[in-house]
């Protein structure tokens, strides 16, 4: 129990950068889709940062797992952090350079042939990014959470206050006569100012990391760093084949739905819009993970390491799938994220919450490849799913639209959930509640049907205090507290009463 509270208290930590700045950032989704005139504009913003996540697995090719497999025995850190650095500073350049020497062909490939400073300063955000992952590793390997906040919600800041500086501020300033702004604005861009902010963001925080980047060695251990590149080589695989299931059906609707370019970028937008939406369940996944893998790297060899492993994935469902079913009962009230221009998208959200909560259990499963030293066989897993999600979306995306690459995600995810817990029985054991953690998502998505009927079947309920919806998910949290609290609460109450001198 001590260990599941140091857990939670770190993801609570991290949750404060990861999920209190995807808040923020979540709050440029109804900003972008009302302050950008048109669906396709929005789809160019989607369709780029899509593409960027395939080339930034290029940039970093997953050095800070290497890290904390190599950098987590104290004596060994300094060397494994040097090794990692004077890797990625050295390939960081050369591609970085690539894409600023070839940004006119790579836009037009990109179908943006008007605009190759996209190109170059995508090249520029995703070099500051990359040499930054390695410093932020270090801080969540060495249990400085506090920093590592910081430094991550300055960036945020920075990103949204440019954001409201050049969309909003200097339109307005604009309007009332002050001419000053015109020198840092121009009234015929938009789109841009959404990557420039990004671009003085990251320029931000690579120069907060510079006492994490003074701790490079001058000694480069060949020897060591071949082991990392070894161990990160089929993770590289794993994280190309992640971004092909996550990513691909936003960059290839504008090349697989039949209509012109720009029409399919409207398209783009619109499913972007409402991805979003279903990516809110993610905030938590994404604090989770921070905290979860030097945690299970740092615990793997404790005699409790499998039992541990099993309880916090059970309650890592729970979580996601309370979190699912608030969203899914009140989607009335989150649609407003969005402009209503963007509502047309709001019947694959349940389709994308339940493929993202699976995406969560499929991290948590995973973690044995990479205790166990077998990122191979997850690279193989990794590449099927991916060959599952091209294939599905070439087939369903020209009849279906962005519904089929909705349903293509969620075939993905689950594909990918099941075969990473089926190889790893073997390998590593952990004696996962498989039956409880599938009831609490069907109950969750029962409770949410059972309100869509009890609405229709009364309407008059008043929907936002004392209607079904209410008692839906006061049914979901009275069910997890008969299953899961009920006989322990007394003691979780202590545990998490008192204070833990070790806790960051």
């Amino acid at each position: 129990m001590s260990l599941l509270k140091k857990l939670a208290g770190e993801t609570a930590l991290y949750g404060l950068s990861s999920i209190v700045g995807r808040l923020l950032n979540m709050l440029l989704v109804p900003f972008y889709t009302r302050v950008l005139a048109t669906t396709n504009e929005y789809g160019a913003v989607i369709d780029l940062y899509a593409t960027s996540a395939f080339i930034m697995v290029l940039f970093s090719y997953r050095m800070e797992s290497a890290f904390f497999r190599f950098g987590t025995p104290p004596e060994d850190r300094d060397r494994a952090y040097s090794a990692g650095m004077w890797s990625l500073l050295t390939s960081t350049a050369i591609i970085a350079a690539a894409l600023l020497l070839f940004a006119q062909p790579i836009a037009g490939a990109l179908a943006y042939p008007q605009h190759p400073e996209y190109v170059r300063w995508f090249a520029l955000i995703l070099a500051f990014d990359c040499l930054a992952e390695l410093p932020f590793a270090r801080l969540r390997l060495e249990q400085r959470p506090r920093r590592f906040v910081f430094i991550k919600l300055l960036n945020i800041g920075v990103n949204i206050g440019m954001n409201l500086f050049w969309l909003v501020f200097c339109p307005w300033a604009a309007q009332h006569g002050i001419t000053a702004v015109h020198a840092v604005w121009s009234p015929g861009l938009g789109v841009e100012y959404i990557f420039l902010s990004n671009l003085l963001a990251s320029l931000v925080t690579l120069f907060l990391l510079i006492p994490q980047l003074r701790m490079i060695l001058r000694v480069f251990d060949r020897s060591l760093w071949w082991q990392m590149i070894t161990y990160a080589a089929p993770l590289i695989i794993v994280s190309l084949a992640g971004i092909v299931d996550e990513m691909f059906s936003r960059a290839m609707l504008k090349y697989l739905l039949p209509g012109t370019p720009q029409e399919n970028l409207g398209q783009v937008g619109i499913f972007g819009a409402n991805y979003k939406l279903a990516a809110l369940i993610t905030l938590f996944t994404q604090a989770y993970r921070y905290a979860a893998e030097p945690f299970f790297f740092r615990h793997a060899k404790e005699d409790h390491a499998l039992h541990t492993q099993a309880q916090v994935t059970k309650w890592f469902t729970i979580t996601s799938a309370g979190g699912m079913l608030g969203i899914l009962l009140f989607l009335d009230l989150v649609k407003y994220f969005i402009a209503p221009k963007y509502w047309g998208g709001l019947h694959v959200v349940p389709v994308l919450l339940t493929a993202n909560l699976l995406l969560g259990v499929y991290y948590n499963f995973s973690i044995w490849y990479r205790l166990k030293d077998r990122t191979g066989l997850g690279a193989w897993i990794s590449v099927i799913g991916a060959l599952v999600t091209i294939a599905l979306n070439m087939l369903l995306i020209p009849v279906f639209g962005y519904t089929g690459a909705a349903f293509v995600t969620l075939a993905c995810y689950t594909f990918m959930s099941v075969a990473t817990w089926y190889t790893g029985r073997r390998h590593y054991p952990v004696p996962y509640e498989l039956g409880r953690m599938a009831g609490y998502v069907v109950l969750a998505l029962g409770l949410w049907a059972l309100s869509l009927f009890l609405n229709r079947l009364l309407p008059d309920w008043p929907a936002l205090v004392w209607g079904p919806r209410v008692l839906m998910f006061a049914a979901f949290a009275g069910a997890v507290y008969q299953w899961e609290l009920k006989k322990d609460f007394p003691a979780v109450v202590r545990v998490f009463g008192r204070r833990d001198q070790h806790l960051p």
